[in-house]
Formats: structure tokens, sequence, C-alpha cells
């Protein structure tokens, strides 16, 4: 379980590498195991723990895009419906509404 990001590369943008995905790096016949299973087998507490993290994990992750989703359909909306109110926007502007 990761605690946090360190200090000098919290301030850092982050980016995926796609040399580094699994997806990309193993083989569709080479088996893979997540560490938290082994490690439970040989003592460690805290798979209950980690699950529950996963499982919020998930959810925030499916909330975000889902949001993500209505912004670009707010977006399409909006550039669908521009050539019909661009009259009423050049009003608006030469009477100083919109600047």
């Amino acid at each position: 379980m990761f605690a946090g990001i360190p200090p000098p590369y919290d301030k850092k943008k982050r980016m995926v590498v796609p040399a580094a995905l699994k997806v990309l790096c193993l083989k569709p016949t080479q088996k893979c195991a997540y560490l938290c299973r082994p490690a439970h087998e040989v003592g460690w507490k805290y798979q209950l723990v980690t699950i529950t993290l996963e499982e919020k994990r998930k959810e925030k992750a499916m909330i975000h895009h889902q949001k993500k989703q209505l912004m670009r359909l707010r977006k399409q909306a909006e550039k669908n419906i521009e050539k019909k109110t661009d009259k009423f926007t050049e009003v608006l502007k030469t009477h100083s509404f919109l600047v």
C-alpha cells in the first residue's frame, strides 16, 4: 500500500509511462499476480484494508468518468447551439452585456 507521494515529486505533474504499463509489457499468455494475496498468505494483515481502499478508488474513478462524459456532452451541446445563438450574442456584445 502506497502512503503518499514523496515531497519533491508531489508538486510535479503526474504522467503515464507507456513502457511501464502492465498491458504493454506482459505477453497475453504470461501470468501475473497482485502482491496482496501472496503477502496475505505469508502473514500480512492488511488485505481487507487494501480491498476497501481499492473499492473506494474505483467508485471515485467512476464518478470522475461520469462527470467527464457530462462535460463533454455539454461542450458538444454548446457547439451545436452556437450557430442558432450567434445573432443574439452579437446583439448582446454590441450593448456590452457580454465581454
